[in-house]
This record gives C-alpha cells, structure tokens and sequence, in this order.
C-alpha cells in the first residue's frame, strides 16, 4: 500500500501520474554525470522511463559518455519491461564504482531505442545534474531513479516500500 500521494505543484510531476508498464521518452535536459572530478557523461539526448511509483531514470546515448573510464562486468540483472542488463564499472584515476552504471544491449521492443544506452547510479557518482540541479538518488540499491525538486512522490527504494 502506497503513502498519500503528494500533490504536485505547479511545474511538478507526481511520480503517482507516471504509467505501469513504464513510459519511455525523450529529455532535452542537460544531463551530467561526474565521477572523481571528471565529467564522464554530459548530454542534451537523454531519455528517461517513467514508471509509477519512481523518479525518472535517465539514459545516456553512449557517444555522451566517456567509455574509456567504464569497463564491463559479468553482473547482469532483468527487468520485466526492459529485458537483461549489464553493468560497468567505472574507474577514474584510484577511484573505482562497481557496477555504477548499467544499459540494455538487447532491450524489448518497446524500448529498443534505448540499446546500449546508459544509466548511473547517483548515489555512486560524486554528483549528477539535470538542468544543472543537482540529483538527490532515488533511496535502496535496486532502483536508479533521479530526484530532483520538480518531482514529487513519496518514492519507492527506501525501507517500508518494496510492496507499494
């Protein structure tokens, strides 16, 4: 059972509004990720899914990000709607983030468009930015959701939720 649903207020999204299945769509935000002091990722061609009960999780067309500080791992996860993931983790310098980011290389159709792309864990991550805010990471260490000040839940990921 879900908690009162905050109302949003002018310019917000409610994360209660977001579909199940989950939407795919694309973001023109300024999206940034930075790890140990570089920019790793930085795009304007992200697309996020938006699933009810979740903050937006943005992923990054893989030419906007860095590869060269991301190498594989064999960890791989699935979801129901997206299909099986792989991982990367990142290393900058002496600074390593297993597992901090993962894509889709072969997605479901429903979101093919979003193969290969990439999502960070902002909690792993120094910082990530959408429009130069800086993200509050949605709570757990299943979820990869972005908080920012125009989304409103309560979220799901913290403790108490994994049933909403």
């Amino acid at each position: 059972m879900k908690r009162d649903r905050i109302i949003p207020g002018p310019g917000q999204e409610s994360v209660w509004d977001y579909p199940r299945p989950p939407r795919l769509e694309d973001s023109n935000k300024h999206i940034q990720v930075i790890f140990n002091g570089v920019t790793i990722a930085d795009t304007r061609k992200a697309k996020r899914v938006l699933e009810t009960s979740h903050p937006p999780t943005y992923y990054i067309p893989p030419e906007d990000v860095k590869l060269e500080y991301l190498t594989s791992t064999p960890k791989t996860s699935f979801c129901e709607w997206k299909g099986p993931a792989g991982y990367y983790t990142i290393a900058v310098g002496e600074k390593q983030a297993a597992n901090g980011a993962w894509y889709y290389p072969k997605p479901t159709p429903s979101f093919a468009s979003i193969k290969d792309y990439l999502a960070f864990y902002a909690q792993m991550m120094d910082a990530c930015y959408v429009d130069g805010e800086l993200v509050q990471a949605q709570a757990g260490d299943f979820y990869g959701g972005w908080r920012t000040s125009d989304i409103v839940g309560p979220f799901k990921g913290g403790p108490g939720t994994w049933g909403w």
